[in-house]
This record gives structure tokens, C-alpha cells and sequence, in this order.
């Protein structure tokens, strides 16, 4: 068994081998994709499909732009050549079977196009139709693993995400135990478990795990620390009441939680009238929530109710179980020390030569399955750099020979400082 050390993660975003599409180039290029696969296994189904309009069309690849020509024209022609296509291959190709192209071309239909209730065909937006979400909304008919996701107003892309894992023990080398190479659009918290079972299963389990705000998540946290023994460390998320963002009145740390009871008792003393839940939330990485309600009769006539609610109605306050709450009190008591994460900061150097050294920023392959195997190769890459940077020997190197002033200074007793850091002291 090995012994197990302190390890880092943190994750960069990876640009898939991918060209920037608006919504018409990708309709079009899909349908111009699906004729290329159909020409190459089956070209005799494009007889009577293929004219001298669409061979204008999808004769080569698609570059319009992002105010082309005739926009509505060329959306509904689009969707029509899609249509026409897919119908076509069910209908007359009963031994033909639809390869990835094909296939991309029907999602990406379904994300763009809908009809109506008369059968027309119609675009979808926002307010007509619906879009996909970016968690499923593909992005190139050539990789349909890859998504678009947006980091404040800053970051954007299309692709994927790495995330790196390495050991940071101050007398040894940084070796990467683990790569893990997910979509663009996933939480890096939920990266979290899959990291930790691939380190379990190679015997490589950290004791302590830092991370930083992206990967803290109570759920994670503590099954973490249930199944695998691991403390992640990590900036929690801050108190999300809008009283704790504005700094005035009460926020939820003021009110107290007998969870024996199953009550919460306001700055004021009013106890809580109603109890309810833990109540499951939509998101993998939220943990459950409890509800503890106040009643309008208690929260009307209370003097700092203008500073406790906005509610017409009264106040209530919700907060994990008992055994998440208090986990949520010993991590957030250790953020007051953030000295620890500063360990955490150095894997951006692994990074930094992840994307810079070795190119990772940008995929040589397309879809995730072959980006992840770059990934690996690179980590072992980056692996043998730093081990092979590693002295042979584990011997101290000597000390630095004194200079002639030095020798002259011992010579003649005068006293002389070790080192420049305690001049003035």
C-alpha cells in the first residue's frame, strides 16, 4: 500500500479541432457532410437527389458568414435539403445503413428546425421553438462530442475541458496521476468523483486534495471524505443570501439550527413554525435542501423585518442536513487560513506547460475519446520531463566555497552574516 501524499487539481479549457460556425454554416455544412459520406459509401442514392442547385450549394464547404445573403431564403432551404435527405436515405435505402454524418445531420435538424402545426417548416429561437441547451447543443457536424460554454464575459470556446492531477509533496518530485478529459459544458465538480475512483483503482488515493472554488461542492466533498478518505480542500461557496452579499441585515448564518428539534430560532427568538424537507435540488453538485418557515403573524410585527426579508409574506431559511451543515462550518472555519491553497496555485505551472510546452490547448484529433488519449500522452510526456530532471543521487550538494573577503573576515575573527536576510534584524 502506498503511502499516501497531498495531491492538486485544476482543469484548462481545450479547443476542439473544430472551425467556428454560425447556425445557418452549420445546418449547411451538415447537409454538405452527409452527401460527402453518401457519395463516398453509396453514391447511387444521390441520383435524382443531387441538381444543379444543390451542387452549388454543397459543392464545397460552406462560408457565409455572419450576415449572408437571402438569410431567411437560405434557412429554409437548408432545412428542406435536410429533410429531403434523410427521408431520402430511409425511404430508398433500405440496406443502406446511416453513418456518423447521417447522423449528426438528424441531431443537429432537431436542434435548429421544428414544424409547426400546419407542417411548416419553421427556425427555432429562443422564444419560438426553444434552443437546446449548450450541454447538448452540438457544434460541428465533424464532432458532435464537442460544446460551447461561456466562463463570465471573458472565456468562451468550443471543445472540451482537461483536468490535471499531480502530487505536490515539498521534498519529492511533481508527478500527474491523473487526466481527465470531459465536455466543456460539465461542472468541474463533477469531474470530481470519477478522478477519485480512477486513483482508488491504481492505489494512488491523496490524503488531502486541493482544489480550488470550482471543484468544491458538500455532496462531492463528502463523499469524498465517506468513501475514499480524502479531505478536499477548497474554497467553499459563499453564503448566496442577498442579506450576506449586501452585507446588511440577517443572513442565514444568524439564525440557529436545532436540528434535534427541528427548529431555527431567528436573532429575535422567534422559533420557527414549519420544518420541511430535505428537498432534492436539480443540480449533481447542490446538496439537498431543508426549509424552515416563519409564519406572516411572526415576521409582520418584528421591528427588523425591513432588514431580514423583502417578502410581503415572511421569511424562510434554508440550509443543508445536519452532517452537510457541519462539514460546511469546518471548511468554511479553514478558509480563514487560506495559506494551504497557495500550495494548490503551483499546478498552474503544470498547466502552463500542459498548453505552452506541449500544445494541449488546441486538439489534433477530433472527438473526446481521442482528445482524452492525447491528453494521457502528454501527461506521461510531461511525467518523464520532470522525473528525468531528478538528481541520480539523493545527496546534498556541498556547500558554497567561501569568497576571499569571507575568508579574510574568518581570518581575522571579524564577525560577518550567513545570510542577507538578517541584515537590519
Amino acid at each position: 500500500m502506498h503511502e499516501r501524499t497531498t495531491q492538486r487539481t485544476d482543469s484548462t479549457h481545450v479547443l476542439a479541432a473544430v472551425r467556428e460556425l454560425t447556425r445557418l454554416e452549420l445546418v449547411t455544412e451538415a447537409v454538405r457532410a452527409a452527401l460527402e459520406e453518401v457519395a463516398r459509401t453509396a453514391s447511387h442514392l444521390l441520383t435524382g437527389l443531387v441538381d444543379k442547385d444543390r451542387g452549388r450549394r454543397y459543392g464545397r464547404p460552406v462560408r457565409l458568414g455572419k450576415n449572408p445573403t437571402r438569410p431567411k431564403t437560405r434557412i429554409l432551404a437548408a432545412g428542406d435539403d435536410a429533410y429531403r435527405l434523410l427521408e431520402h436515405l430511409h425511404r430508398h435505402g433500405p440496406g443502406y445503413r446511416p453513418g456518423p454524418q447521417a447522423e449528426a445531420l438528424r441531431q443537429i435538424l432537431v436542434q435548429h428546425y421544428y414544424r409547426d402545426a400546419g407542417g411548416r417548416l419553421r427556425w427555432r429561437t429562443a422564444d419560438d421553438g426553444g434552443l437546446p441547451p449548450s450541454s447538448a447543443a452540438i457544434v460541428s457536424p465533424y464532432d458532435t462530442t464537442a460544446r460551447y460554454v461561456r466562463h463570465g464575459h471573458i472565456i468562451s470556446w468550443k471543445g472540451f475541458a482537461a483536468h490535471v492531477t499531480e502530487t505536490c509533496a515539498p521534498d519529492s518530485t511533481n508527478v500527474i496521476t491523473d487526466v481527465a478529459t470531459t465536455s466543456a459544458a460539465t461542472n468541474d465538480g463533477q469531474a470530481l468523483p470519477g478522478i477519485h475512483a480512477r486513483l482508488a483503482r491504481r492505489e494512488l488515493l491523496p490524503d488531502e486534495h486541493l482544489v480550488d472554488g470550482g471543484y468544491t461542492s458538500l455532496v462531492y466533498l463528502e463523499r469524498a471524505a465517506h468513501e475514499h478518505r480524502v479531505t478536499v480542500s477548497g474554497p467553499l461557496p459563499g453564503n448566496p443570501t442577498r442579506q450576506h452579499r449586501k452585507n446588511e441585515g440577517f443572513d442565514r448564518d444568524d439564525f440557529h439550527i436545532d436540528f434535534d428539534r427541528r427548529q431555527v430560532t431567528c436573532p429575535n427568538g422567534q422559533v420557527s413554525a414549519g420544518w420541511h424537507g430535505p428537498y432534492p435540488t436539480s443540480s449533481p453538485t447542490a446538496a439537498p435542501l431543508i426549509v424552515a418557515r416563519f409564519t406572516r403573524s411572526q415576521c409582520q410585527p418584528c421591528p427588523d423585518r425591513p432588514r431580514c426579508t423583502s417578502s410581503s409574506d415572511a421569511r424562510n431559511v434554508g440550509f443543508p442536513p445536519r452532517e452537510l451543515r457541519d462539514l460546511q462550518i469546518r471548511v468554511r472555519a479553514k478558509q480563514q487560513t487560506p495559506a494551504r491553497y497557495a500550495v494548490r496555485s503551483g499546478i498552474e505551472g503544470t498547466i502552463n506547460e500542459f498548453a505552452h510546452g506541449h500544445g494541449m490547448r488546441r486538439c489534433r484529433y477530433r472527438g473526446q475519446p481521442k482528445a482524452h488519449l492525447q491528453h494521457v500522452l502528454t501527461a506521461i510526456a510531461v511525467n518523464i520531463e520532470q522525473l528525468s530532471n531528478r538528481s541520480v543521487t539523493e545527496e546534498a550538494s556541498p556547500p558554497r566555497p567561501p569568497t576571499a573577503l569571507q575568508t579574510f573576515l574568518d581570518q581575522h575573527g571579524i564577525p560577518r552574516t550567513k545570510s542577507w536576510r538578517t541584515l537590519g534584524t
